[in-house]
C-alpha cells in the first residue's frame, strides 16, 4: 500500500521563504565579492607613488580593501 504526503500551505511558504532568503544571501555574497574586485583593480592600477600617497604600499592592498572583514 502506497503512503501519500501531503505538505500543508504553511509549510509550502516556509520553504520557499528560505529559498529565497539563500538565494539573496548568495546573491549579496557575490555584489560584495565583486565590488571589492574592482576595489582591488583600481588600487592594483595605481603607480606606486599613488598608492603612498593614499598612505599604502602595494602589499596592502587586500588587506585595505578587507580592513572591514578581517582585523590583521
Amino acid at each position: 500500500m502506497a503512503s501519500t504526503t501531503f505538505f500543508t500551505r504553511t509549510e509550502t511558504a516556509g520553504t520557499g521563504r528560505r529559498i529565497l532568503k539563500a538565494v539573496a544571501e548568495a546573491m549579496t555574497r557575490y555584489m560584495e565579492r565583486q565590488s571589492r574586485a574592482d576595489q582591488i583593480q583600481r588600487l592594483q592600477n595605481k603607480s606606486d607613488a599613488e598608492l603612498a600617497q593614499m598612505g599604502l604600499r602595494r602589499a596592502d592592498i587586500v588587506r585595505h580593501v578587507f580592513r572591514d572583514r578581517f582585523y590583521v
